[in-house]
């Protein structure tokens, strides 16, 4: 079955970089000239997906109007001919289905992805993390849509972390299936060194079948006191298991400070407007450090 509905989990509160995300959320943080999310939906749209819900909260109403037409700023874009930036931003506004739901208490992953059941109805679903965006030639997510029907099974995107990341991540017990798929028998939100299963880790990306939200109805609350995605998806990983793929994209945390450092410098480094500068800029630089 082909996947063509996804939930973004927009509602965190980006307390790991503040003071930018007091005012804007972490979400719109810009990598080069476009915000963190545009990225997210981009890559969902060219996985085949139609219909996209993005859970928000409280002062996120400016990324509903990132994906809204701004009719103010396109007749001055037209007078000018700017054609081509026209262009761009009426895409922008029609790239898809694009939805909204507050999640009114921060309450975990858990939590947003329940109430998207709605939404959802009876068919599987993506989910894109917004702390994470994923750059390559293959959109990540349409690698875990072609597991899920390759295998007919929920999908998680994975990759090894380092010792330091895993306790503060997830821990996959795995056992490899082919170049790039594995299969999960069992997982751990946040474990110590001792109990992990590997250095395997969730990263940003779920193809899911709908029986997560029964689990997810049952499912108490865990790490943080909040309701944990990685604690429902224990349950399909043990009785049913689930396929996990080492995506092939470069993954950058936006949640974090030093991710949207990287981002913006390795898309920087590719972007036609900015490749050529930027990399004779980090030359000069390199010569002073």
């Amino acid at each position: 079955m082909k996947i063509k509905k996804a939930i973004i989990p927009a509602a965190g509160l980006g307390t790991r970089v503040l003071p930018a995300s007091k005012s804007m959320p972490k979400e719109m943080l810009p990598i080069v000239d476009k915000p963190a999310i545009q990225y997210i939906v981009e890559e969902a749209v060219k996985a085949g997906i139609t219909d996209i819900l993005i859970i928000t909260n409280r002062g996120k109403g400016i990324i509903e109007d990132h994906f809204d037409h701004s009719i103010e700023l396109e007749n001055m874009l037209e007078k000018r001919g700017r054609t081509d930036t026209l262009k761009e931003l009426n895409e922008l506004a029609n790239l898809a289905n694009i939805y909204y739901l507050r999640q009114k208490e921060t309450r975990g992953l858990g939590d947003a992805v329940l109430r998207a059941k709605e939404f959802v109805g009876g068919e599987p679903f993506a989910v894109l993390y917004g702390d994470d965006v994923i750059v390559g030639e293959i959109p990540a997510i349409k690698e875990l849509c072609e597991a899920y029907e390759n295998y007919g099974k929920s999908v998680v995107g994975i990759k090894e972390v380092s010792d330091e990341l895993i306790v503060k991540y997830s821990s996959m017990k795995v056992t490899q299936l082919d170049d790039k798929n594995y299969d999960i028998t069992d997982m751990i939100e946040k474990p110590s060194l001792e109990t992990k299963f590997s250095n395997f880790s969730i990263l940003g990306r779920c193809v899911l079948e709908n029986e997560i939200f029964d689990i997810l109805e049952r499912t108490p609350l865990g790490v943080g006191n909040e309701l944990q995605l990685t604690d429902a998806m224990k349950e399909i990983a043990i009785t049913k298991g689930m396929v996990g793929v080492d995506f092939s994209g470069t993954r950058y945390d936006m949640g974090n400070k030093f991710g949207i450092l990287k981002a913006n410098i390795e898309v920087g480094l590719t972007h036609p407007e900015t490749k050529d500068e930027l990399r004779e800029y980090i030359k000069d630089l390199a010569k002073t450090l």
